[in-house]
């Protein structure tokens, strides 16, 4: 089989064992999902619906535990929903560019690590937000397009098998004034602030020697000022916007 390009998304049906393995390739993506978690309230009403957009193999699930809303998850990959699905997420194949959801049929929708892999960044934002309905609550997470986070996610992050070879393609990473901007003209106020793995979570799962016995997530994600590489945003769809 010819290698693949960049940012494949057959890639993950390569990597579906390593979506729940500890200390795995996907060790990054738990510290993110729990990090996201913190940004969603509990739901405000019986049955608040959670649209969880490029939701690969369920990460964010164990994190809203005991929140009440009805966790509906979107992915393109067969594996991964299978997956979101064994963890009680409503898992429906589709394409975050096209969401298969009605219009105004989400109370929360979340765009975890999935915004730096799409190639039509506006329709995707139109679709997050035409699910959302008014006064609905947006949270979402991705990567800065700099020389900076080219270098450290892509550079130095696949030398040192902090992230798969090939995965992303720098060529769609996301300035934030352009996802704020993109957010804006659908009614959505975007608020940003950066984010960065803590450092003896990277040692640990760098020196797999000095790791803990357990399952547990080797580390975090902490909030920072500089959004240079990793940033996090949070908005509400005004409530005049239909």
């Amino acid at each position: 089989m010819p290698s693949m390009e960049r940012n494949d998304p057959r890639q993950y049906d390569d990597l579906a064992d390593q979506w729940w393995h500890p200390g795995g390739t996907f060790e990054l993506l738990h510290w993110l999902a729990a990090a996201r978690a913190t940004l969603i309230p509990p739901a405000s009403f019986p049955g608040a619906v959670l649209v969880d957009a490029g939701c690969g193999g369920g990460l964010l699930a164990p994190h809203l535990g005991g929140k009440g809303y009805r966790h509906v998850g979107i992915d393109l990959r067969v594996t991964g929903l299978s997956l979101a699905a064994a963890r009680g997420i409503g898992a429906v194949r589709g394409d975050v560019t096209a969401l298969p959801l009605a219009t105004g049929s989400a109370d929360v929708v979340v765009a975890g690590e999935i915004l730096e892999h799409v190639t039509d960044l506006p329709g995707t934002v139109a679709e997050l937000c035409r699910v959302l309905r008014p006064g609905g609550l947006l949270v979402l997470d991705t990567v800065n397009d700099n020389p900076l986070s080219r270098f450290v996610l892509v550079t130095l992050g696949e030398l040192l098998g902090l992230a798969p070879a090939g995965l992303h393609d720098p060529e769609l990473f996301v300035d934030p004034r352009r996802l704020t901007a993109e957010c804006a003209s659908h009614g959505v106020r975007l608020q940003v602030r950066g984010a960065r793995p803590s450092v003896p979570g990277l040692l640990r799962w760098l020196t797999p020697r000095s790791r803990p016995n357990g399952g547990g997530p080797l580390g975090r994600i902490v909030p920072t000022r500089s959004t240079a590489v990793l940033y996090q945003g949070r908005g509400r769809k005004a409530e005049e916007f239909a």
